[in-house]
């Protein structure tokens, strides 16, 4: 007999940019895949995590990549991480919000058209950085500039009834030991906080789908 949707392992579809595919840490030091680890800690029956994403995409190029990709759904869980790119860019937040609402919708879709197994990630703040020091950049402007950018993706979140979770916060706590040698992207152990903040999502997303 097939099994029920509950007894096979759970998918996990991540997508995004650096963010998400974990530019300069190891493939299993990335968050998504910390995230699955931890899931299986806490015996939750889940699948490796599937990655659409690359170091540089902004919102558009997200989407066409999601279509090159092919992915197939259903999921039982979906992240989404995009838009510092946007930012540093020059993109307006008004772009930012028009890109970011087809994104979520695709997000929902891919998890069966149920927002609740969407978890939506904040935009972590550059600006804090030596990279963003070394290269004079007004840090206070881009701070602000992620705030804004968060707030759109945090509205369209709960909008939606789908999950929004804050790594901003531990991105501005953030020391260069929790950085990789580029003196931008996290290491593994800031990845390990954010994953601290996603787990009790994730995981009550699971537990629901189990019972």
């Amino acid at each position: 007999m097939p099994q029920s949707a509950s007894a096979r392992p759970a998918r996990f579809l991540a997508i995004g940019d650096s963010y998400t595919i974990g530019e300069g840490v190891a493939a299993g030091s990335r968050w998504p895949d910390q995230l699955v680890a931890r899931l299986h800690e806490a015996g939750m029956a889940i699948g490796a995590a599937e990655i659409i994403a690359t170091t540089g995409w902004t919102t558009d190029e997200l989407l066409a990549g999601i279509e090159a990709a092919g992915p197939k759904p259903p999921y039982a869980l979906v992240s989404l991480l995009i838009g510092v790119n946007n930012q540093y860019r020059g993109r307006s937040p008004e772009n930012y919000g028009e890109e970011f609402a087809v994104l979520l919708e695709r997000a929902i879709g891919m998890a069966d058209g149920e927002a609740r197994r969407v978890i939506v990630l904040s935009i972590p703040d550059w600006g804090v950085t030596p990279f963003a020091a070394e290269r004079g950049t007004d840090r206070a402007a881009v701070s602000a500039a992620i705030d804004r950018f968060n707030a759109i993706n945090r509205e369209q979140a709960a909008s939606r009834g789908a999950h929004w979770v804050d790594v901003t916060g531990p991105s501005r706590e953030a020391g260069r030991s929790l950085l990789v040698e580029d003196g931008l992207h996290p290491s593994a152990a800031q990845y390990a906080l954010w994953v601290d903040r996603v787990l009790p999502v994730a995981a009550a997303i699971l537990a629901a789908r189990e019972t």
